[in-house]
């Protein structure tokens, strides 16, 4: 029997289509959830065995844990993967002024009382931008519970900075908190800022995917959530003031540490990267063609990595 062009055409399409929806029935599930913590409605996500063991993916700004959507699958067959929402950030909860105070010592305790409500005894804290603060405080607190590193863009020395945008940090912390100082902050918490965040320094731009900033969008026109964020920001010099206090902790614990740094970011430099390896001599250290959201263009080679450093 003859096989006609149509049906030739299709029988290929099935073929070629079959590996991938095994693929995608194989794929783990990942879940989404809340949890009350300290008064305050938490939503995270998580994926894979709760006995294996958890990486606690701490996200940055202005994101949330959906910057984790695409490395969660790659990673949940091998580790149990959790990815939380801050206070006043992505899809948790914004909660009032005389409710919560938005600074980084009570995010990093929140994280923390999150991490006992889900009886995560031990971690690798995944940390990029906003996550450095929140969980280089959690693990000087509690370094008894931190398993290992992994640091995307977040420094832990002022080198690690892009100078203007440090020197405009240093000068906003010198005397009383003004309206002026205040307005200059929420000025930055806003979709431009995430719009250049995501697309500044991409290898290939064309090929990023716009729900990343899109999804940026719910909780910056929330206004509770954005003088949340504002308030985070005012709170950036606490966490340069600790710089001296995690640099003794990693040089002391020496702790299991994996660098994946876009080289490319407006605000973090690639020294921040360099900084952490003469510290943690054994960390791995590696650097991306791409700006300050690495995993969107380089997501698989870091799931990669990852599977790589901690076995």
């Amino acid at each position: 029997m003859k096989i006609g062009p149509t049906l030739a055409a299709l029988i290929l399409a099935a073929i070629a289509a079959a590996p991938i929806a095994a693929k995608a029935a194989d794929a783990p599930t990942v879940s989404y959830r809340h949890a009350v913590v300290d008064n305050i409605d938490i939503f995270y996500r998580e994926a894979g065995n709760p006995r294996a063991p958890t990486l606690l993916l701490l996200h940055g700004f202005p994101s949330s844990s959906a910057m984790f959507r695409d490395l969660m699958p790659l990673l949940a067959d091998r580790f149990h993967v959790v990815a939380p929402d801050y206070p006043g950030m992505g899809a948790s909860e914004a909660p009032a002024a005389e409710k919560f105070k938005p600074t980084f010592d009570n995010l990093a305790t929140v994280m923390a009382d999150f991490a006992v409500k889900l009886n995560l005894s031990n971690y690798i804290l995944y940390m990029q931008d906003f996550g450095g603060p929140v969980g280089m405080r959690m693990a000087v607190r509690n370094p008894e519970r931190v398993d290992g590193l992994i640091i995307q863009n977040s420094p832990v020395s002022l080198d690690g900075w892009d100078g203007k945008r440090l020197a405009a940090i240093q000068a906003g912390a010198v005397g009383p908190m003004t309206p002026e100082k205040r307005a200059a902050a929420a000025a930055r918490v806003v979709q431009a800022t995430s719009n250049l965040l995501h697309q500044f320094g991409a290898a290939h731009p064309e090929q990023l995917n716009p729900d990343s900033w899109a999804v940026d969008a719910y909780a910056l026109n929330d206004p509770e959530k954005r003088r949340i964020m504002t308030d985070l920001q005012l709170d950036i010099p606490s966490s340069l003031a600790l710089y001296p206090a995690w640099q003794d902790y990693l040089r002391s614990r020496q702790p299991r540490t994996l660098v994946v740094w876009g080289r490319n970011d407006p605000i973090f430099s690639p020294t921040g990267g360099d900084v952490i390896k003469a510290l943690i001599p054994a960390a791995g250290v590696h650097y991306y063609n791409t700006g300050h959201f690495a995993l969107e263009e380089n997501g698989v080679d870091i799931a990669g990595e990852i599977r790589r450093y901690f076995p």
